[in-house]
């Protein structure tokens, strides 16, 4: 053997070993990509998620608010005179129903205008037919006569502040109800609150 086959025998050997180790090296890397794949994969699919089916709640019986009653001393036309205001959920009115189909009672609204004697000076009876002139068709249709409180004096007249409502939102209509000493209404949207429009209705005479 000569000199050259003794320097490059070694070295061949030498890169064969290397051959092997970097193709080892590279079986390694392919594995480790093809998992890492294969990892990305599984995630991706864990990600997909399946919402569960949402049934839609069924509506339940007609809706009803509870009964509300107040009464003030007044001090009216210089004399004594107790204002007393009371709603009740109204069976023979029609029922009011919502988007979801969900029934709601209607209420009724009576003020009572008592002397200091306890006779009565002016009764009036109120539901949401009495409003229908002063507020929107889906108010008309879908809202029911919510409240009905007393304000102020004012002269000779009695302001109360009354609302319809879409039953169970924060959606309604301010209105005023005046009521003098002859027991006329008149009924207006609350300028204060809406600027929509007004309306008046006067009601017969009737003095106090």
């Amino acid at each position: 053997m000569c000199w050259s086959d003794f320097y490059f025998v070694p070295l061949w050997s030498k890169f064969q070993e290397k051959q092997k180790h970097m193709k080892k090296q590279i079986v390694l890397i392919a594995m480790a990509g093809l998992a890492v794949m294969s990892g990305c994969k599984e995630k991706k699919q864990t990600q997909d998620i399946i919402a569960p089916r949402v049934e839609a709640v069924k509506p339940s019986g007609p809706v009803r608010m509870q009964p509300y009653s107040d009464t003030r001393d007044v001090q009216w036309l210089g004399k004594e005179y107790k204002v007393e205001v009371s709603r009740v959920a109204n069976d023979s009115l029609p029922l009011v129903k919502d988007e979801t189909g969900q029934k709601f009672v209607d209420n009724s609204i009576t003020v009572v205008v008592r002397r200091a004697d306890g006779s009565v000076a002016i009764s009036k009876k109120f539901t949401k037919a009495d409003f229908e002139s002063y507020v929107d068709p889906g108010y008309r249709k879908a809202g029911i006569l919510e409240g009905l409180v007393f304000d102020k004096v004012d002269d000779t007249q009695l302001e109360f502040a009354a609302s319809v409502s879409l039953p169970q939102t924060d959606e309604y209509i301010p209105l005023e109800v005046k009521i003098d000493n002859f027991g006329h209404v008149k009924i207006e949207r609350d300028s204060d609150m809406d600027t929509s429009g007004t309306g008046e209705h006067d009601d017969d005479d009737e003095d106090v």
